[in-house]
């Protein structure tokens, strides 16, 4: 898809996420949102299914996710009768626990892990579902990477990548919350990245 990434983040800039939304849904022919269900991961799934309530949603569970997280994973698929797509790593966590285990990011064994828990399932999800169009829920003053981006960015392999709450706050999102009344959860470990501010990979 061939689009004036520049002229399209000037004319949404001041429009609400739900315009937003609704402008990608008019381009999109095969569009899908992924989920790791973090905090203020129920905010983007709202919204977009809002808009398009049978919208793929693709969920690559690296299966190190705390309790709370997959309690909150199950309130949330309930709550909004999400059209859920999982992808797991091919191997457990019980088999990587004897043989690899969760190396640090210091380990040059670091790469190969968050290659099998989190690259691998989310490049086989998106070669089975050819998505045109990519909701997500990123944020600038998340990372370095996600300050560089706009609310419309384009993947390297050409994907319309739309993050329609990119310049909302944390507190922003809270009065969100608290509208609709959706739940949250903060008991969320991602062991591909150990620091909040570090990259997961997907994005890049």
């Amino acid at each position: 898809m061939s689009l004036d990434i520049q002229q399209i983040n000037k004319d949404l800039a001041d429009k609400n996420p739900l315009d937003i939304i609704k402008w990608a849904i008019s381009i999109a022919k095969d569009p899908v949102v992924t989920t790791n269900f973090r905090p203020y991961e129920v905010a983007i799934l709202n919204a977009v299914t809002e808009v398009k309530k049978d919208i793929k949603v693709i969920w690559c569970d690296t299966g190190y996710n705390t309790v709370q997280t997959y309690k909150h994973a199950e309130e949330i698929i309930e709550k909004l009768d999400l059209n859920i797509k999982l992808y797991v790593p091919k191997h457990t966590v019980a088999h990587r626990n004897v043989v690899l285990g969760v190396p640090s990011i210091e380990d040059k064994k670091h790469q190969l892990f968050t290659e099998q828990v989190k690259l691998e399932p989310f490049k086989r999800a998106m070669q089975e579902h050819q998505p045109d169009v990519w909701f997500t829920n990123l944020r600038k003053g998340q990372t370095a990477f996600r300050d560089s981006i706009d609310i419309v960015s384009q993947s390297k392999d050409g994907i319309i990548k739309v993050s329609p709450f990119y310049h909302w706050s944390d507190e922003d999102l809270d009065t969100y919350l608290e509208q609709y009344s959706l739940p949250n959860e903060f008991t969320y470990f991602d062991p591909t990245k150990v620091e909040s501010n570090r990259e997961c990979g997907l994005h890049i």
